[in-house]
């Protein structure tokens, strides 16, 4: 049976002790495993979250950008994919899961966005 691992540092981490079900709602099936943390696990995630906040700081906002347009790239490529693996794992219907993607994408879009609104640029005469 399929586990499902934690990411942490951009790392599968899958040494984990216990596994909770994942059941496909539409058919009770259960057809995955998802690993369940630790207290120790959870602390190692947050660690590492903190660890990488300055870096994102320093990004330059053009930076950013780009990264969230590859993300978008890769939510756009990927989103039949996504969209059945909502669909087995949320229960939704195919289209369901597909508008949740779009909603997705159109927040990385307006993220994307930014930049245009933090140039400080004014209006005159208005």
């Amino acid at each position: 049976m399929e586990r499902i691992p934690h990411v942490i540092n951009g790392e599968l981490v899958s040494d984990a002790e216990r596994y909770g079900p994942v059941f496909n709602p539409a058919t009770g099936e259960q057809k995955k495993e998802v690993a369940l943390a630790s207290a120790a696990r959870v602390e190692e995630a947050i660690a590492a979250a903190r660890a990488a906040l300055p870096g994102w700081r320093a990004t330059s906002l053009a930076r950013r950008t780009a990264i969230f347009f590859r993300v978008r790239e890769l939510l756009m490529q990927r989103r039949p994919e996504l969209a059945a693996l909502l669909t087995s794992e949320h229960g939704k219907v195919l289209s369901d899961a597909e508008g949740e993607i779009t909603r997705g994408l159109e927040n990385i879009e307006f993220a994307t966005g930014l930049s245009h609104a933090l140039k400080g640029e004014r209006s005159e005469q208005v």
